[in-house]
């Protein structure tokens, strides 16, 4: 099987190694960052880069790239793809980029499903892909209506050979809204944490909460802006809803309000003790 990664980035570099090194598929590559393609050759993480027109050969094909590029190179090469094969995306957010895509590639009989593996790292660039990334992660797939079943049951088991621990089928509206939550929340909170006055102070001050808390503050702010402009609404509530709830312990603060701070305290203590229940 020939396997075609656009985009070797760390989640398409990252798939390259973990295809080469968990499987016996051929895997090609596609990047307009000439250093990326020549790395990945010398690291044997891809088996050649291919031009557009090649793509047809390819019996998967993968776009890793942010959300308006995704949509721009699916758009751009629907003519290229295999009609026979399976293209999948990898991108944070999966409605607004398969209800920007789907139309045209359906008219062109290619097979899409939208997918989001749930790992990354803090550092971008195929300098910093692994062949481990996914190791014990969940991947995401959001397949559209009708799709055919062996396909989603061949990126089950293909996702298992990378080693992801899961695959979890949703819709792509019930994967933005969760996300929006377990993802998108923790990186707005955690950049906006760490503007403090007094992180200038923080140097030995923390025996982990402040690296835990400010670990994914360090981010792509070109991606991350698209990756929360594609998915506002479902943002937007999840941060109305932390400021609804920090404004319940300003006011007990101010009110002096120890036995309501307590209360308060015990409510989310007591849900992150179920939420470890439902996670075993």
């Amino acid at each position: 099987m020939n396997i075609a990664i656009i985009g070797l980035g760390l989640i398409g570099g990252s798939l390259a190694k973990s295809i080469k090194t968990y499987t016996k598929y051929r895997c090609w590559g596609m990047d307009c960052d000439q250093q990326a393609l020549t790395k990945a050759l010398a690291d044997g993480a891809i088996d050649r880069k291919i031009s557009p027109e090649q793509l047809k050969d390819a019996q998967l094909t993968i776009v890793c790239l942010h959300p308006q590029a995704t949509v721009e190179v699916l758009l751009a090469n629907s003519d290229h793809f295999n009609p026979q094969g399976l293209v999948i995306d990898v991108c944070g957010v999966k409605k607004a980029v398969m209800d920007a895509v789907l139309p045209t590639l359906k008219a062109k009989g290619v097979t899409f499903i939208g997918t989001h593996p749930m790992a990354g790292r803090e550092f971008s660039g195929y300098d910093y892909a692994t062949n481990d990334l996914f190791s014990h992660a969940s991947f995401i797939m959001t397949p559209p209506e009708n799709t055919p079943s062996e396909a989603i049951d061949f990126l089950e088991r293909l996702a298992i050979e990378l080693g992801f621990k899961r695959v979890v089928i949703t819709t792509p509206a019930e994967h933005d809204a969760t996300i929006a939550f377990t993802s998108q929340l923790a990186h707005v909170v955690s950049n906006g944490y760490i503007k403090s006055p007094t992180l200038k102070n923080e140097s030995g001050f923390s025996a982990g909460s402040f690296l835990d808390l400010t670990r994914v503050a360090r981010l792509n702010p070109a991606m991350w802006t698209q990756l929360f402009l594609y998915n506002r609404e479902a943002l937007l509530f999840e941060i109305d809803t932390i400021i609804k709830h920090l404004e319940e312990y300003q006011e007990a603060l101010v009110e002096n309000d120890g036995e309501r701070l307590q209360y308060l305290l015990k409510i989310g203590s007591d849900l992150k003790e179920e939420s470890l229940k439902g996670s075993h």
